[in-house]
């Protein structure tokens, strides 16, 4: 969805009619993963994909009668093996979407107004969508736990939130009628813990992978001389304590401590082991570990608590310098942020 904005808001701005398509279940090799969408206007432009190229000609046609009758409509498609490796996959499947009119002006307008401006203002939110064939009705629940749009049952709204935790986007019935709940997670952020050639490397790895990146040193000669090959988002030349409380530590969060000083990394440490963030890797041998862990015990924490820290950091690959021990850090950061998926 988030690539999509660009086009959402010229056809908005033009007021030119277009329907929406969103995967909403899958089974088998799929070409494309749950949520996944494709926008069709009244032109027959296109933008997005929801399978690779396998059934978006099929859904183009359907998309016509959609705009027409600003309504919405489930359709079920099987991916041949042979249209499967057209694709580049090994096998085929079968995917679900959920075609609907993308509501320019009026009351339904407003839920798809607040999406994309939650998705513009990186603020997580989640979309409900009714998956009843005739209709179009949505809701939406924004980052301060608003609805806004079509009314819905307590029980479907605690779903919802549930599904957000687990970040996960999935179909549920209530009573009779079945619903999808998108869930639109914030831009993961990236908190990196001093400045060195491996910091370098690590933002290069973190944007290849689309997280924000926060360098936090608070030596100007490691904050302002490293050499990066693509510069952090941001960069802050003072300690942790002085940063972190300014930026959101939840389950989009993931924190990286690489300055080798324990000044700087308790520091850290003293804000993110309380926090909500998803990750919390530190670099060290073994033994510097268990210097760190004694000296955040006589600081208070719990052994639970330290037990947060991955240590020492990184997916076992037998790094060698700094671009395979960035790497390493990297595939933990992955890792925990598919956990749920």
């Amino acid at each position: 969805m988030k690539e999509l904005l660009p086009q959402i808001k010229k056809w908005v701005s033009e007021k030119k009619p277009f329907a929406i398509a969103r995967v909403i279940q899958t089974w088998g090799s799929s070409p494309r993963p749950v949520g996944s969408a494709i926008i069709i206007s009244s032109d027959m432009e296109m933008a997005g994909s929801v399978s690779g190229g396998c059934v978006e000609g099929a859904i183009l046609k359907e998309a016509v009668q959609i705009i027409e009758n600003k309504n919405g409509k489930r359709l079920s498609y099987g991916v041949t093996d042979d249209e499967a490796w057209s694709v580049g996959l090994t096998c085929g499947g079968k995917i679900q979407v959920y075609l609907q009119v993308y509501p320019i002006e009026g009351n339904h307008a407003e839920v798809w107004k607040k999406l994309v401006a939650s998705l513009t203002e990186n603020s997580q939110c989640i979309l409900i969508t009714s998956l009843v064939d005739g209709e179009s009705k949505n809701t939406l629940i924004d980052h301060q736990d608003t609805v806004i749009g079509s009314p819905q049952s307590e029980i479907l709204l605690a779903k919802a939130r549930e599904a957000f935790v687990k970040r996960t986007s999935e179909s549920v019935m209530i009573g009779e009628t079945e619903y999808f709940m998108q869930v639109f997670p914030r831009r993961s952020q990236l908190l990196i813990i001093g400045a060195a050639h491996i910091t370098s490397d690590l933002v290069q790895l973190a944007k290849l992978h689309d997280f924000e990146t926060i360098v936090i040193d608070p030596r100007g000669t490691f904050a302002h001389q490293t050499q990066f090959v693509e510069a952090p988002d941001q960069i802050f030349e003072k300690y942790p304590t002085e940063v972190l409380r300014d930026f959101t530590l939840d389950a989009s969060s993931y924190a990286v401590i690489l300055s080798h000083d324990p000044k700087i990394d308790d520091n850290a440490l003293q804000i993110l082991l309380h926090s909500k963030v998803a990750y919390i890797g530190a670099l060290g041998s073994r033994k510097t570990h268990e210097k760190r862990m004694e000296r955040l015990k006589q600081s208070g924490f719990s052994e639970e608590e330290i037990k947060r820290i991955e240590a020492p950091i990184g997916v076992d690959i037998k790094a060698q310098g700094a671009r395979e021990i960035a790497l390493s850090i990297m595939a933990s950061i992955i890792r925990a942020k598919n956990i749920y998926l």
